[in-house]
């Protein structure tokens, strides 16, 4: 253990923590807020050593010139960037699912700090993406955002460039997949919603002296939490097929 330690090349475990490093501090759960500064760079630094004996042979030699090092560590921080905010958008589909719940169930205005996205968010949005994470990490999903980082190397060879026109496009194709399934998961109380208020609005019609806002919102808010809670299983299988299915664009074995 010792001699691996005396036998390491800086210049590639430098190398390599630039892009793992990046990656942890813009993960979901890894990058929270709520996770200690320095537990962060540990966890980072503990990564980059283990896995720097097995990426040795994908580093570069070390370049003589300073610019060029410093433009192929910018390259690689640029990729780390690329690869933690992919599972963001991915886990921004749960926020785009919570905003439109919390609407339809008349909720829009209950804000609370939301510990994933570290922002202020609906209660319904803060809790789906609570779940979402709790499930990531419980299932060992987490393991395979691990793995996309470190088998990023076939994809994003270092020295190689930075493929800026791919990554834009990737990321913008991967918005629009995270909106929809966000519509799709909220999609039940979507349907109800819009019943519910069609309904309303026959009644108000009917029944002019009937108080509608004082009378239909508790039963809204009631129907709609009971509607959660029997599709909140399904909603949750659906972004976890949509969240592994993407990773493994990258997770793909070294060399392979």
């Amino acid at each position: 253990m010792l001699s691996q330690i005396i036998n390491l090349n800086l210049f590639a475990f430098l190398l390599i923590f630039a892009r793992l490093g990046t990656a942890f501090a813009l993960m979901p759960g890894f990058g929270s807020q709520q996770v200690p500064t320095t537990a962060r760079l540990v966890f980072a630094l503990l990564v980059s050593f283990l896995v720097t004996p097995i990426l040795l042979p994908m580093i570069p030699a070390e370049p003589a010139e300073t610019s060029v090092l410093v433009l192929l560590l910018m390259s690689e921080v640029l990729i780390g960037a690329f690869l933690g905010t992919i599972p963001r958008i991915f886990l921004g589909a749960l926020q785009t699912a919570g905003t439109i719940l919390a609407l339809v169930s008349s909720m829009a205005n209950s804000f609370i700090q939301d510990p994933i996205s570290d922002q202020q968010s609906a209660v319904l949005s803060t809790f789906i993406s609570t779940v979402a994470i709790t499930i990531v990490f419980v299932t060992d999903t987490h393991h395979l955002m691990l793995m996309a980082v470190v088998d990023s190397y076939n994809v994003f060879v270092p020295a190689d460039g930075v493929q800026v026109g791919d990554m834009s496009d990737f990321i913008a194709h991967k918005v629009a997949d995270s909106f929809r399934i966000g519509v799709q998961i909220a999609s039940p109380l979507i349907v109800s919603g819009v019943a519910y208020y069609l309904g309303l609005g026959i009644m108000g019609r009917l029944m002019p002296q009937l108080p509608v806002f004082f009378f239909g919102m508790p039963i809204q808010i009631a129907m709609q939490f009971w509607l959660l809670i029997m599709s909140l299983s399904a909603m949750m299988m659906v972004f976890m097929q949509f969240f592994e299915g993407n990773l493994y664009y990258f997770a793909a074995p070294l060399g392979g």
